[in-house]
């Protein structure tokens, strides 16, 4: 085709995407607001995993778990409160008439900002072309917003074991249950199980849970997981499962000993969900592990064609895809150039107690120069009465020279409401001296950041790191 015919092509749509997750949606959204001619292609559940198979649903269940925590706690505050029954169904219940909720608001702001929902399962033709269940649209850019889908290893059985997304779906609770992997995923739901009295063992490949965490964050939160009840098979994994007529077997590696469990769960990652999408043919590059390679802009090695959020494997959080599908729709459809800086991205786990964390680990920022580091671990003021055998952990990582704020991590009750806030002053650029001079609120966890005032006397071993 001459440049002149290509430019006198006209298109279904402005912009057609791929994936009604929360990225694809707030830049589907933002496009048919600026007018935009737009579509959005979904084969599941308008909101995409966070809404409707992880972050939310999973945060409802845990503040579920949470109440376990309470009725124990509330002894040791004069409370005696007898005959208290848990309905695991109820909960399930109750969950899933909120994400029926959460998707009927998607889908109106999708018609509010006249984006058209096309059902079905999308997959490129060629640069300008997507093809759902056979019906196929034409647009001037695509997006692909398809995310992520959890992935296991191939050993024998593991076809008997179930995901994150089969596991919030549970209608009854198992007595016992294997979690397999000690990532962030594998920790909430352990957290949660436990909690709601299930057995449960957890296998880790590293000594201790949330690898790429900072190591007295790790430390801290796997001591609180045994305390609370949760077995660790550390540097272990699994070789094979077995079904049994009373549940399943897994062989651990270097044993000869068998663990009987009811349940299995693998949590053992995600990859990005772009099988079957086309984009070989269409002449996009992805990575070995199927992850669509973009610029700074979001845009392919195909330029018609972009991707965001968890497809890409950047930084695989729900506010960064958020982040990325503004930033798309600011610089094609609003003329407001517009890139996502990924430094400094708060994160939390909500494990039992839960973590947060924002900027850089201990080790990290070792090995970029000298630092100090401030650290605190202190029992709350609740368990003083409560009786709970449970610490905080508040950690400062500071550059030695600048004294920079480099990194804030905590672990405990409320840490992520309370990192979140440390965000915008490491954004600001804080110093210590900053974080000296703001006056803590009092009784609280959240003063210790602002009242930590003798530096962690260097190992040479932490050093030498």
């Amino acid at each position: 085709m001459s440049a002149g015919l290509a430019a006198m092509r006209t298109y279904d749509f402005d912009l057609i995407t791929i994936g009604a997750g929360s990225g694809g949606v707030r830049a589907s959204r933002l496009a048919g607001g600026y007018g935009a001619r737009t579509a959005i292609v979904e084969q599941s559940r308008v909101g995409g995993t966070c809404v409707m198979r992880g972050c939310v649903p999973k945060k409802l269940l845990v503040y579920g778990a949470h109440v376990a925590e309470e009725l124990e706690d509330a002894r040791g505050f004069g409370w005696s409160i007898t005959e208290a029954d848990f309905n695991w169904p109820a909960l399930i219940t109750a969950k899933n008439r909120e994400l029926e909720r959460l998707e009927a608001i998607y889908e109106r702001i999708l018609r509010e900002n006249r984006v058209q929902l096309i059902r079905g399962s999308g997959r490129l033709v060629d640069a300008h072309t997507v093809e759902a269940d056979g019906q196929r649209v034409t647009a001037e850019r695509i997006l692909i917003a398809c995310g992520g889908w959890p992935s296991t290893p191939e050993i024998p059985g593991i076809e008997h074991v179930i995901s994150s997304n089969e596991a919030l779906d549970l209608m009854s609770l198992p007595k016992r249950l294997v979690i397999v992997g000690g990532g962030y995923i594998g920790v909430e739901f352990a957290g949660i199980f436990n909690a709601l009295g299930v057995e449960v063992t957890q296998v880790i490949r590293a000594g201790a849970v949330l690898r790429g965490f900072d190591d007295d964050v790790r430390e801290c939160v796997t001591h609180d997981m045994e305390q609370r009840g949760v077995r660790l098979i550390r540097e272990s994994e699994v070789r094979s499962i077995e079904k049994t007529g009373e549940g399943y077997t897994l062989r651990i590696a270097g044993s000869d000993t068998l663990l009987e469990t009811d349940l299995v769960m693998y949590a053992t990652g995600r990859a990005p969900n772009t099988a079957g999408l086309g984009l070989a043919e269409a002449g996009v590059a992805v990575t070995e592990t199927g992850a669509v390679v973009v610029d700074e802009w979001n845009r392919s090695s195909v330029e018609s064609v972009f991707a965001l959020g968890d497809c890409t494997d950047r930084v695989q959080l729900t506010p960064v895809a958020i982040a990325e599908g503004r930033a798309f729709a600011e610089t094609f459809f609003h003329d407001n150039p517009m890139t996502v800086d990924y430094r400094a991205i708060p994160s939390a786990v909500f494990s039992q107690p839960p973590v947060a964390t924002v900027g850089l680990s201990e080790a990290e920022a070792r090995r970029r120069g000298a630092i100090d580091v401030y650290v605190s671990r202190f029992k709350p003021l609740k368990h003083t009465l409560s009786g709970r055998e449970e610490t905080t952990l508040v950690k400062l990582v500071v550059d030695a020279e600048s004294q920079l704020v480099l990194g804030c991590h905590m672990v405990g009750p409320d840490a992520p409401e309370i990192v979140q806030g440390l965000a915008i002053a490491l954004k600001c650029g804080a110093t210590k001296a900053d974080f000296d001079a703001t006056v803590g609120i009092h009784p609280t966890a959240a003063e210790e950041f602002v009242t930590l005032r003798d530096k962690r006397p260097d190992h040479p071993a932490r050093a030498a790191e």
